[in-house]
């Protein structure tokens, strides 16, 4: 049987190649009309058309006179480019959810990208696709989603502190230079580290701040003095709070010199401090960490 027809169509749209790009240059040189070049090329063109908006730019002679010309290099460079904000965009299709936690927490809870990402991998939270934490950071310096750099504070601050005298003053607990071999690993759990924050004012108010060395789970207590008894008073409130599992938890305090000042309120510092995955905790919070050791207290 003889076959008189072709059934397969000719494909009019394709991608262009380097190969592609440098034929349109030299007919486009020749003076050749864009039907002309889609044929020599197989392709549409309207494909050529587009082609040639991508890769003109315009120059300038050395009389000062401007003129328009096609670059083949330039044109690759922006298909390049659109094809990489395209495949950006499939792919926050697929992670929109994840996008809105991570704006979220972000945004409004002060996370890093890194803590968004590894949190939302270690607790499994989202079954469709995930961004890790070097793909989040490019979407946010080309603008793909609503973080911007100046909402990551600790990119935009970097090398920007300045020496500032403290003010703070050790009130309780052992040095840290005779706490046990033990404690230093942040194995075991139970050993603390208290400081005072004092202000800048002799009158001001002052922040008992005890952190746990394996969970680095923070309790801030505001104090009104710096002095013995009002630290004796908040360690009271402690052992009244923990009861029986007082000695359990707190097995050492040690004491060290701390931070400055923040004028910030007490309750929130000391949520988001817990709250706040961290990677040397597998991504898990403070909070979590602190009681799951409860947790095994209580067994």
């Amino acid at each position: 049987m003889v076959q008189t027809q072709s059934t397969t169509k000719k494909r009019l749209f394709k991608h262009l190649t380097p190969f592609d790009r440098g034929k349109i240059a030299a007919l486009r040189a020749e003076g050749k009309s864009l039907q002309a070049i889609a044929d020599a090329v197989g392709c549409h063109k309207s494909t050529i058309s587009r082609e040639l908006k991508r890769g003109t730019v315009t120059q300038m002679k050395t009389g000062g006179k401007l003129f328009e010309a096609y670059f083949p290099d330039t044109g690759q460079l922006v298909y390049e480019k659109n094809r990489k904000a395209c495949s950006a965009k499939f792919k926050l299709d697929d992670a929109m959810e994840f996008i809105q936690f991570a704006e979220a927490k972000i945004l409004r809870d002060g996370w890093s990208p890194d803590a968004v990402c590894g949190y939302t991998k270690s607790h499994g939270l989202f079954e469709g696709a995930l961004i890790s934490t070097k793909t989040l950071y490019n979407y946010i310096d080309i603008g793909l989603i609503g973080i911007k750099n100046i909402d990551l504070p600790m990119k935009v601050r970097l090398n920007t502190r300045k020496k500032q005298s403290r003010q703070n003053k050790r009130v309780l607990g052992r040095s840290i230079e005779e706490r046990p071999a033990e404690v230093n690993d942040r194995q075991e759990f139970g050993h603390w580290e208290i400081d005072t924050v004092i202000g800048k004012k002799s009158n001001d108010q002052a922040l008992l701040t005890i952190t746990e060395r394996k969970t680095r789970k923070e309790i801030i207590i505001r104090v009104d003095a710096k002095d013995a008894p009002s630290i004796s008073d908040a360690i009271s409130c402690l052992k009244k709070n923990y009861g029986e599992q007082f000695p359990k938890v707190f097995k050492t305090i040690t004491a060290d010199n701390g931070s400055e000042f923040a004028d910030q309120t007490i309750a929130y510092e000391e949520s988001w401090c817990n709250r706040l995955p961290r990677r040397i905790l597998g991504y898990r919070t403070p909070d979590e960490c602190f009681k799951e050791e409860l947790a095994l207290l209580a067994s």
